[in-house]
């Protein structure tokens, strides 16, 4: 998979029943960069992509806020982890989600 249209998207209150947790807890998460939502004809929605055994994927905060120090919007952001990039031969959240995050985090520095 390797686009935006392709990828299972989640609403809050999916994403509430998923982890299990309150919509004060989601949007924290969501605020403090540990996952990432975007606004599908309207209602924000985040990737399934970003949830790893009913929990947000740890090694995304620490990219989201290599991404945003590059001056990355979050729509821009969300674009570059959904979408293949060239240089890791996948897209970025699925070389995040095989353990890859080194190199994830090495090529998001480097798009700056």
């Amino acid at each position: 998979m390797t686009n935006r249209e392709e990828r299972t998207w989640l609403t809050v209150p999916e994403l509430v029943e998923v982890l299990g947790v309150g919509v004060g807890r989601v949007h924290r998460l969501l605020e403090d960069r540990h996952l990432l939502g975007a606004r599908v004809d309207g209602v924000l929605k985040i990737p399934a992509d970003f949830i790893v055994d009913g929990e947000p994927l740890s090694e995304l905060r620490g990219t989201l806020i290599v991404l945003a120090d590059d001056g990355f919007s979050d729509d821009e952001a969300m674009d570059w982890l959904l979408e293949t990039e060239d240089s890791l031969g996948a897209a970025p959240i699925d070389a995040l989600r095989a353990g890859r995050k080194a190199e994830v985090r090495r090529v998001a520095q480097a798009l700056a």
